[in-house]
């Protein structure tokens, strides 16, 4: 098998440039896309302009829209913020850690007649520069900043880019259909949506 040289990208723009290369192409090769991705090296003076941090809820700023092809959204937790349980939409989700730490807890789907506390199958913590990787084959995660004296900040790639995602009660099992919303757009704020949905990644 042919190796190629994975192209280290220095910058964000380089980052980016170089994953529309790869995305150029209609199979997404998932381990080449976590490699470029963590061999980007966090440097917050590139993405401070995406890193927006909000008192109550953490913020999904978008970055780049990938020609039609994959988002790239910077998401940024302050304390003890966190998501809920939540599919991917038949889509890739690459997550890179750019500051701080997170928790990645994963789930079982629940079964279609079970009621009843929803099975965990592991958890894990994050650092910073790593890259996680999950699809609705793996299963349903939750992430969390359990810090409670810093913020976190990862940078997200969904392929094909989605609107909508399933959330799930940890409890029950019971899903309920969101909208995803962006706090703000290539590093501006926003307008404020009259229906504030639960915002998920």
């Amino acid at each position: 098998m042919e190796h190629t040289e994975v192209m280290v990208p220095e910058t964000l723009d380089d980052l980016i440039k170089t994953l529309h290369k790869v995305f150029e192409s209609d199979n997404v090769n998932v381990e080449e896309v976590q490699n470029i991705m963590e061999s980007y090296v966090s440097k917050p003076h590139e993405w401070k302009k995406y890193g927006k941090f909000d008192q109550f809820r953490y913020t999904r700023n978008l970055v780049d829209e990938g020609n039609g092809k994959f988002n790239l959204i910077v998401l940024c937790w302050g304390e003890g913020h966190g998501s809920s349980i939540h599919d991917h939409t038949n889509s890739h989700c690459f997550m890179k850690m750019l500051q701080g730490q997170l928790k990645e807890t994963l789930f079982e789907w629940p079964e279609a007649k079970s009621h009843g506390n929803m099975v965990q199958k592991s958890e894990r913590i994050l650092e910073e520069n790593k890259v996680a990787y999950i699809n609705d084959s793996i299963g349903l995660h939750r992430v969390e900043n359990v810090s409670h004296t810093e913020g976190a900040v990862s940078l997200h790639l969904y392929s094909p880019p989605f609107q909508l995602c399933q959330t799930f009660d940890q409890r029950t099992g019971h899903k309920n259909t969101v909208k995803m919303t962006f706090w703000s757009k290539y590093g501006e704020r926003t307008p404020f949506e009259t229906t504030v949905s639960q915002e998920n990644n």
